[in-house]
């Protein structure tokens, strides 16, 4: 025997698909906390997710010996630089800031700061781009490295973004 559809159950059927789909990207702020950081990021069915690579930061003083601190500048300098890259590749897919739903941050620590990562520097370049006047905001992990490729690096960012 063949199953039969009511016009009742699909016209209920349509309406639940068309809910799933009208809902939003959700962000899960911390609760009782306004720092810039979502707590988790739920996507719903139908986003389309791009994963953009790791960016590093690009020269800033050409007069600098080519793979100093001083070419690329002090954290804060290198992650407006970063973030200034990634916002670039966002808008060549149609996509901005406000659609980075997770970003992983990769800090090495800084001479001058006794080789502790500058989390106040970073922050100080991050809060430019997100909780300010662009209020999505990413879930996220900083993490200090021992290096990365380039011993004047200071910061690489990679980030996924989503779009429904």
């Amino acid at each position: 025997m063949k199953p039969r559809f009511t016009t009742a159950a699909f016209l209920s059927l349509s309406l639940l698909a068309a809910s799933a789909q009208a809902q939003g990207i959700v962000r899960h702020k911390i609760p009782g906390s306004d720092f810039p950081i979502a707590q988790a990021v739920t996507l719903p069915p139908g986003s389309t997710i791009h994963f953009i690579s790791g960016q590093v930061p690009p020269v800033v003083d050409k007069a600098a010996a080519p793979e100093s601190i001083a070419a690329y500048g002090d954290t804060k300098t290198q992650t407006v630089g970063v973030l200034k890259k990634i916002e670039e590749i966002l808008k060549s897919m149609n996509l901005a800031m406000g659609d980075v739903v997770k970003m992983q941050v990769f800090l090495v620590g800084d001479p001058a700061k006794n080789g502790k990562a500058d989390i106040k520097g970073f922050m100080e370049g991050y809060t430019q781009f997100f909780g300010g006047a662009q209020p999505n905001l990413p879930a996220r992990a900083v993490m200090q490295v021992a290096a990365l490729n380039v011993p004047g690096w200071l910061v690489e960012i990679e980030v996924v973004a989503a779009k429904k």
